[in-house]
């Protein structure tokens, strides 16, 4: 069976594509191996996701100098289909004509990002918040866009020159990649939130419209302006393999791939695709009632815990809640997936390099716990609160004045702040991180980082990117231009209301944003593990302007927001990529959604605000006691107004 055979989609369901024929992979031009293959030897030295016996039959080929024995290598490695085994399992090389920019596409993804982006407003204010993820919304839209086929008129209708089709046919595979990524840019929260409600809740400052507006397109475009703008380096390189995009695509092609398996190139099974992905789906909805909700114990099968539940050493090491838990058993997905994401998405190499690292830090933690300073013993010690001399959470407001301030007298009467071992050590090894991914990326990547900034046509042979050169590209023009505006509006956002935070630090903390994200994004490209600007630009603030809490806020939001808002469209760039959407036609979603749901979610805030009595308090009815607000309003607190020095400097515990 060739390739065409393998990909062509056939459905007995009149609102499944079938793919039209599929042209050649070729771009026309005469291909000399030898120096392709040199340009990949070079470019892949280090590349951890290729095998390395096949860097030395390119070696072989070179050295003997043999010509058919570099062609064929050329054809099978680079010019037929990806050189990574991932790739290749979860996106074909071939490019299928479909329409994009329909009705449809645009109508679905518009609606969904809407809801999407507005109940994810309300389910983070929750006491224990969730959100309606990307991967929900690319199933819900499946269907929706199925019965649109089936049961929408075929009327066509002219606007402004052009003619648009209401029912242009089946569903197909580039319209629903178009509406996930929409609805991908609604799905997470903006720190923009959790800042207003701390600012108004507990600061008693209400800038109104104009300042909430200004933040929220600043926080969320800023990093769509330098996404576009890194593309160069982290979308079009095929090393730049981004791990959990794969994902996307592959469950992408199985929604749309109604055929059964040839038990020939599938190992003896039988079942197709999307009757796999349908039977797993099912299991896995049935499962989940267990862990979620009859028996909530097997989410932490911390049994060593139940046998000695009085031991506080047993707890410390072995529990799961503020514990080490080195006896990690859970019978629950979600909980696996929790805080690394899905080991099935993630490399091997990153995944041991993980292990190593968690097993160093636990002798560090274990060490600091019973070797370091008295107080560590007293407290949990995994656990990422702030605690008092009690062992308590520590209180805030008994070291706040009424205008909020710090009150040094009640400071000293009540307690220093106090963080367990392993939260202490997350503090240095942040630090450590973020040198580390700067010298590695220097290291194995800098050549290649500095030819694609001096020269705009230094490009890796690779099968995508050739198919994606027959659409015109965005231009980065495009995306500096959002950059620039909305780095204006943070400026003003900054200036014109009184935040405390002065011009030249709001440049600092773009910078930082702007310094990172490129090695940060490849890093996270190869690994699937993003190094988070959180606690530098904390740090940072805190000494640099200390007493100013709102500043500490704003200046973590932009310096933290830029890299990972940019990192999550770069990252659905990837996917667009790999589908074949056209850039521009990406540029349009993505951009519609980033302006779109910035005004969508400043008014869903506004809405709850005025309409739901006694949000964010304890004592609210419904639950929605804006545990992210809370803490921002904690952390403006410790890092803002107390302080770095007073927690780490000299003299301090």
């Amino acid at each position: 069976m060739g390739l065409r055979d393998k990909l062509a989609f056939r459905s007995t369901e009149a609102d499944v594509e079938t793919t039209p024929p599929v042209s050649a992979i070729s771009t026309g031009a005469e291909v000399t191996p030898a120096p392709e293959l040199r340009r990949f030897r070079k470019q892949h030295k280090w590349d951890p996701f290729l095998d390395s016996s096949k860097l030395d039959k390119i070696d072989d080929a070179l050295v003997t100098g043999d010509g058919d024995k570099e062609a064929a290598i050329d054809e099978t490695l680079i010019q037929e289909d990806s050189p990574y085994a991932e790739v290749r399992a979860s996106v074909p090389p071939i490019d299928i004509d479909m329409p994009i920019n329909t009705i449809r596409a645009w109508t679905i993804g518009a609606v969904l990002c809407t809801i999407v982006a507005a109940c994810n407003i309300l389910l983070s204010l929750r006491r224990t918040p969730i959100s309606i993820s990307s991967t929900v919304v690319q199933l819900i839209a499946y269907p929706i866009g199925c019965a649109w086929a089936k049961y929408m008129p075929a009327a066509t209708f002219t606007l402004l020159g052009r003619t648009f089709e209401l029912n242009p046919g089946p569903f197909n595979l580039k319209e629903h990649t178009i509406i996930t990524m929409m609805t991908a840019a609604g799905s997470s929260i903006s720190y923009s939130i959790d800042i207003l409600l701390a600012q108004e809740i507990f600061y008693k400052q209400n800038f109104k419209w104009g300042f909430q507006i200004l933040l929220m397109l600043s926080t969320q475009a800023m990093g769509f302006g330098i996404a576009g703008i890194a593309r160069r380096f982290l979308v079009w390189p095929s090393s730049m393999v981004w791990p959990a995009t794969l994902i996307t695509c592959t469950v992408m092609y199985s929604l749309h791939d109604h055929r059964p398996s040839d038990p020939s190139q599938t190992n003896g099974w039988r079942i197709g695709r999307y009757s796999l992905f349908l039977a797993i789906a099912c299991v896995t909805f049935v499962w989940e009632w267990f862990p979620l909700v009859i028996a909530p114990f097997l989410s932490y099968f911390m049994f060593a815990t139940w046998i000695a539940p009085r031991n506080v050493l047993v707890n410390q090491v072995l529990g799961g809640n503020t514990g080490l838990g080195l006896i990690p058993v859970s019978f629950d997905w979600a909980s696996v997936t929790a805080f690394l994401g899905s080991p099935l998405q993630t490399p091997a190499f990153a995944i041991v390099n993980v292990a190593a690292g968690l097993l160093l830090a636990t002798l560090g933690a274990i060490g600091l716990a019973y070797g370091g300073p008295e107080f560590y013993r007293y407290l949990p010690i995994s656990a990422n609160n702030n605690f008092d001399r009690f062992a308590q959470e520590y209180d805030t407001k008994r070291i706040l004045t009424p205008d909020f301030q710090i009150n040094e007298t009640a400071y000293k009467e009540y307690s220093p702040i106090l963080l367990g071992a392993t939260f202490s050590m997350s503090y240095g090894l942040s630090f450590a991180t973020l040198i580390a991914t700067i010298t590695h990326v220097a290291l194995f990547y800098g050549s290649d980082v500095w030819g694609r900034i001096w020269d705009s046509k230094y490009e890796e042979p690779d099968v995508h990117l050739k198919l994606m050169r027959k659409y015109k590209e965005a231009p980065e023009w495009w995306f500096a231009s959002i950059f620039i505006v909305s780095f204006a509006f943070g400026m003003i956002a900054s200036q014109v209301w009184q935040t405390h935070l002065p011009w030249w630090a709001y440049i600092i903390c773009i910078l930082i944003g702007v310094i990172f994200f490129v090695p940060i994004g490849m890093v996270q490209a190869i690994t699937n593990q993003q190094t988070g600007l959180n606690v530098i630009t904390e740090m940072i603030i805190g000494y640099m302007l200390p007493g100013r809490p709102v500043a500490m806020m704003l200046f973590k939001s932009w310096g933290y927001m830029l890299s990972f808002n940019g990192l999550t469209y770069i990252s659905d760039m990837k996917v667009g990529h790999y589908m074949k959407i056209p850039p521009r036609s990406m540029f349009a979603a993505q951009a519609f959604a980033v302006v779109w749901l910035s005004f969508v979610q400043i008014a869903t805030y506004n809405f709850l605000r005025g309409n739901i009595d006694g949000i964010c308090t304890k004592e609210q009815t419904q639950g929605l006691t804006c545990p992210g607000a809370r803490t921002f309003f904690n952390a403006s607190v410790i890092w803002g107004l107390v302080g770095p020095k007073r927690v780490f400097g000299a003299g301090a515990v």
